[in-house]
């Protein structure tokens, strides 16, 4: 073990865990498939994954491959430097190949297809801020010509779509970025589009309906819970609450969606059929100093050093969000990742010891203790937050490292804790909470002053009647996997990594351009999607990875231990 690995990452309660090899299927030299992958699991883990194909586009750090979904033998793969949408015949999984994009003005962002085939692709407007629009394909057509349906408008920066699951509705989150110098800051909205249950087509502009926040502003109908995080400049002053919340990602059940307002560490609820937003819910915040919820605080401590510090807590700020059932109760998962506000002059984020240089106001004593850069002095914290008039009493950090259960009444059953950063740390220490895009070892700890894994992505899927999770850890890479059949008591399976950290992460072309190394595996998972056995071309079922920084969409098998 490494001298610089803390004891402290021994520390992981009762579960036993141990390393083991993974045999991977022989694909194409060159291929982005590590061998031997990183990997650390629990004793009695039920299944492994293996990666065993990848599509690469060569193309580095430019979100390339983002959100992924599968229909039939195909891969519908958000590329979102060419604004497109990638598709792929997986039919054979350890050699997907390339069919055609599928292409619209603006950005893709997100993609979702029904089980019919009707597929549906948000794009953002050019200028972010316009109204973007949702296009309509056929997930089954010969090429993008014949794919396309139509198209409709919706709101600002539509960010992710979804399908309900009875094919009713497609769900879009607008999350009304402010423009880059902050001049302007569009309403947050979603978007809620009735599809023919029936046939394969594009829905049409009457059936558009927005659900907005209006009725939350200042002496609306309803009212904004106190730890909802409205904050910030106001470019416009009038609706001041729709223009700060930034709907991020969807889940449905039934005719109920729940969406993730990140930035301000909420959930919206909408009711689908009148299109209107019942009620926000906060999420709270993670107390640091509790057992069990611990982080590595510092980048400067040459150490991995997970522990508890009082004061100091993680606002959830989920990316993504799922829904499943247990027993007759739904849940919701979502994976924390944080995210902050930094458009034109304003920017949030401030290192802890810096909040009364930047004449925000000093650290309350005791906190004002553990200002050092080896405890929590260099931790990236809001000032928005923990201002009691004359000091900051509590440190309010991006993000809560873990990922969460909830019932659909905000009521938290579980959180992972410090797992991420734990078993992140014994999978491989001398790699410990690495970015995303570098492979220089001085790198080590680099991102634990913001906010570690940064969990992103997830997906559930049911393997042998039991329930996973699948959480993709944009920064140090790799998947996570829960079994959480019990919400309340879910269990770490495997940790997986397909990245080697050895190699440079990008090389020159012969014009000098940075591309993707493929040596270096897959690097920043953002979007996952999991096939069950009765939808893969194996008869097994599949996790589909797509990596925004090394441009790869990877296809991992599911294989259950004996």
């Amino acid at each position: 073990m490494p001298s610089h690995l803390n004891r402290r990452v021994a520390a992981i309660g009762t579960a036993t865990v141990a390393a083991c090899a993974l045999t991977l299927t022989p694909i194409a030299a060159g291929a982005a498939i590590v061998e031997p992958p990183i990997e650390y699991s629990a004793g009695d883990a039920a299944l492994s994954l293996a990666a065993i194909g990848t599509f690469e586009t060569g193309i580095f750090d430019a979100s390339a491959a983002e959100i992924v979904q599968a229909h039939g033998d195909r891969l519908f793969v958000v590329n979102a430097e060419a604004g497109a949408v990638t598709v792929l015949d997986y039919s054979d999984p350890a050699a997907p190949e390339f069919l055609f994009e599928i292409t619209s003005d603006g950005v893709a962002n997100s993609v979702a297809v029904r089980d019919d085939g009707l597929g549906v692709i948000a794009f953002e407007a050019p200028d972010k801020v316009s109204p973007g629009h949702v296009v309509f394909f056929d997930a089954d057509a010969a090429d993008g010509d014949a794919a396309y349906l139509g198209e409709v408008m919706v709101g600002s920066l539509p960010d992710m779509v979804t399908v309900t699951d009875d094919g009713k509705y497609a769900v879009v989150a607008n999350e009304g970025e402010p423009d880059d110098d902050f001049l302007t800051d569009p309403e947050g909205t979603v978007s809620v589009i009735k599809l023919h249950p029936t046939k394969k087509r594009a829905s049409n502009q009457g059936n558009v309906r927005t659900a907005d926040f209006h009725a939350f502003e200042e002496g609306g109908k309803k009212s904004l819970p106190e730890d909802v995080r409205i904050f910030g400049p106001e470019p416009e002053s009038d609706y001041p609450v729709s223009r700060n919340l930034e709907p991020e990602y969807i889940t449905t059940v039934g005719t109920t969606a729940y969406v993730s307002l990140q930035e301000n560490n909420a959930i919206a609820v909408v009711d689908l059929d009148s299109a209107k937003v019942d009620e926000i819910w906060a999420l709270g915040f993670k107390d640091y100093g509790a057992a069990g919820n611990g982080i590595d605080a510092s980048d400067r401590d040459d150490a991995i050093n997970i522990q508890q510090w009082p004061g100091v807590v993680g606002m959830y700020q989920p990316d993504a969000i799922a829904s499943y059932t247990a027993g007759d109760e739904t849940y919701l998962v979502t994976a924390n990742e944080g995210d902050a506000r930094e458009w034109g002059d304003y920017e949030e984020p401030v290192r802890a010891k810096n909040l009364d240089e930047d004449g925000l106001g000093p650290v309350c004593a005791p906190l004002a203790d553990i200002l050092d850069d080896e405890e929590v002095g260099r931790l990236d914290v809001s000032p928005e937050n923990g201002f009691n008039g004359e000091c900051y009493e509590t440190l309010y950090a991006f993000g809560a490292r873990s990922f969460s259960i909830w019932t659909t009444d905000g009521t938290q059953v579980f959180d992972s804790g410090d797992d991420f950063e734990q078993y992140t740390a014994l999978a491989a220490p001398e790699w410990f909470n690495f970015s995303n895009d570098d492979h220089d070892p001085d790198d080590f700890d680099s991102r634990s002053d913001a906010k570690g894994p940064e969990p992103e992505g997830i997906a559930i899927g049911e393997v042998d009647g039991l329930t996973y999770a699948f959480i993709g850890l944009e920064r140090v890479g790799g998947i996570m996997v829960y079994d959480i059949t019990d919400p309340a008591a879910a269990e770490f399976v495997t940790y997986l990594n397909n990245r080697d950290f050895d190699v440079d992460a990008a090389v020159e072309d012969a014009e000098g351009e940075d591309v993707s190394n493929p040596a270096a595996g897959d690097l920043g998972p953002e979007g996952l999607a999991f096939i069950a056995a009765s939808d893969s071309p194996t008869g097994e079922p599949l996790l589909a990875v797509g990596n925004e920084v090394s441009g790869t969409t990877t296809l991992f098998s599911i294989t259950l231990n004996d």
